[in-house]
């Protein structure tokens, strides 16, 4: 079974294509590294999929749902992180938190909200607004949005660059036990070692094609390093 099924996307900007006939699957339960330089085309294959950009042609089907025809649903249902951390600058981080619960109309929402205050220690920045929340208190605030809802799916934009150490080392053990239990996560970085750490399957996007899609383990069996492995394939390709 697939969480996501693309089938020759193509998105432009102008002359400038950044999807160029891309096609392959996700399939459910697994941590999917979409990894790329700067520029390749990853933040935009995301916002493709999740309905925030129509593409050319092609299509994307997101838990059943197509993309195009149902950008709404898509982001009623998956969990999204975007590349940059956007809470609204007037509410607080209580606020905000409570005002994602009331829109997805979500059960005990303080319970929800404990479990993120807790889990990423930022309980003290509570009733702080987020226009002086510092970035990685903002990039906490947008990991706990994206995960209030228990969603099956969730796709993450460079999520732990402004994370500290300790952090990190706690959303990505939340990420292997979260996909652990048959969930699904789309997951964009340039960040090399934390997809040979923590992706089941990886894909290596450039100029917006495909160098490269397989399991991680593959990679491992030949003793190569993601990182020596990548800049090989980016420099030939």
């Amino acid at each position: 079974m697939f969480a996501v099924k693309v089938e020759n996307l193509t998105k432009k900007f102008g002359e400038v294509t950044a999807v160029n006939n891309v096609s392959f699957e996700v399939e459910k339960g697994q941590l999917f590294g979409l990894l790329g330089p700067n520029g390749s085309g990853k933040t935009t294959m995301i916002k493709t999929l999740t309905g925030q950009l129509k593409p050319n042609s092609g299509n994307a089907i997101v838990l059943d749902f197509d993309a195009e025809k149902n950008p709404i649903k898509i982001r009623e249902i998956v969990g999204i992180i975007p590349e940059q951390e956007t809470p609204p600058s007037f509410l607080t981080a209580e606020e905000y938190l409570d005002f994602i619960c009331r829109i997805r109309n979500l059960d005990n929402p303080e319970d929800r909200c404990k479990k993120w205050w807790k889990l990423l220690d930022f309980k003290d920045q509570k009733n702080v607004l987020c226009k002086d929340l510092s970035r990685g208190t903002r990039q906490k605030l947008m990991v706990a949005q994206a995960f209030l809802h228990e969603p099956k799916l969730a796709f993450i934009d460079e999520p732990l660059i402004n994370l500290d150490p300790l952090i990190q080392r706690t959303f990505k053990d939340f990420l292997t036990d979260y996909v652990k239990k048959g969930n699904t996560v789309f997951f964009s970085t340039h960040v090399l070692e934390i997809a040979e750490e923590i992706c089941t399957e990886i894909a290596i996007l450039d100029k917006g094609s495909f160098l490269h899609k397989g399991p991680i383990s593959e990679l491992k069996k030949t003793k190569q390093h993601l990182e020596t492995f990548f800049i090989k394939l980016v420099k030939e390709g």
